[in-house]
């Protein structure tokens, strides 16, 4: 519920929303979840956080929104100290965790409740409610209790609570995990109209064709650090002298076979595989492509797939994750 105490400003026009710098987190005083992360974001961006399982995405989160505390480092939410400030900047931010949060009634009372704990009049509610209701494609199931619904339901629910109430800052823990393509395009539409009023998005994402779709700039983790951060077409034009390769092969170990592709093709091409189809980023597709073919002659293995292609944003992900010292990151 809103405090009564006056809300402090914006930081100035040109200064950023949020600033950490150094910033370390530690759950056992061992191991470092967070280990030096530098970065800004500026008012009215939309900032993308992309990195695999455990790279620190959502401890970065929890830090951001005051669920844990920094173990050592800056950081700045709104020119406020989390540690310090919490109760002022869980005011004035929207989250949406991964974790389901319910009350015990329907879909529309559960955005009632929500706008009503936020000190929402009870006219704007209703105002919001039945737009938000419509917009998540909500209103068919309006009055089945949250509880019961599917899970692809109940995240539009959880993402839809959080426009009941005015906030500056808006950050989404993989916001879109279970919805349909339709829902996930409306979701991101709906959040590209609120950043062109002025939200802050901050969001952590395994979809690199939302990010991509979606975001200013960037943020690329991997063991608690930033490999890459700039904005979505830099990092493309970073590695657009590469060109990708994508291949399906049959009749032989999976494994194996891009193994010994990698070391065919040496330290200045990245072959990335999951099971028996692989991506190869590489400066000379030409070569790429009579080594892929000798060394399926050579191991009995057949090409199932082969196609060569620009370079996408999955790409960039792939190749600072493979090779971060290629990667650049800038606050």
């Amino acid at each position: 519920m809103q405090s009564t105490a006056p809300a402090r400003p914006l930081p100035p026009a040109g200064e950023p929303v949020i600033l950490a710098q150094d910033v370390r987190y530690s759950y056992d005083r061992k191991r470092f979840a967070l280990a030096g992360v530098d970065f800004a974001v500026q008012r009215g961006e939309v900032f993308g956080l992309l990195g695999r399982n455990g790279a620190g995405k959502s401890t970065l989160i929890k830090a951001m929104t005051t669920l844990v505390e920094v173990t050592s480092g800056t950081l700045r939410v709104l020119g406020m100290d989390p540690a310090r400030e919490g109760t002022r900047i869980r005011e004035r931010i929207g989250v949406v965790q991964q974790a389901e949060s319910f009350d015990f009634t329907s879909v529309e009372g559960n955005l009632d409740v929500y706008g009503m704990l936020w000190g929402v009049p009870r006219a704007e509610r209703r105002r919001r409610r039945e737009a938000l209701l419509e917009r998540f494609g909500l209103t068919d199931i309006r009055k089945r209790r949250a509880f019961d619904i599917s899970g692809g339901q109940k995240r539009r629910v959880q993402v839809a609570k959080e426009f009941m109430h005015d906030m500056d800052i808006l950050f989404l823990d993989e916001p879109t995990v279970g919805l349909d393509i339709l829902m996930r395009r409306t979701l991101l539409d709906s959040l590209r109209a609120e950043v062109r009023r002025g939200l802050t998005v901050v969001f952590t994402t395994h979809n690199l064709e939302e990010a991509d779709y979606l975001c200013d700039r960037v943020a690329v983790l991997d063991e608690g650090r930033i490999l890459v951060l700039d904005t979505v077409e830099n990092l493309k034009r970073l590695y657009g002298g590469k060109k990708t390769v994508d291949l399906t092969i049959g009749g032989a170990d999976g494994p194996g076979f891009f193994a010994a592709l990698g070391r065919e093709l040496g330290a200045d091409t990245t072959v990335t595989a999951t099971g028996s189809s692989g991506v190869i980023l590489t400066d000379d597709p030409k070569r790429a492509l009579s080594t892929i073919a000798a060394l399926a002659q050579h191991r009995a293995a057949q090409i199932e797939w082969l196609a060569v292609r620009p370079n996408t944003l999955e790409d960039v992900f792939l190749k600072s994750v493979a090779h971060p010292a290629e990667g650049r990151a800038a606050p």
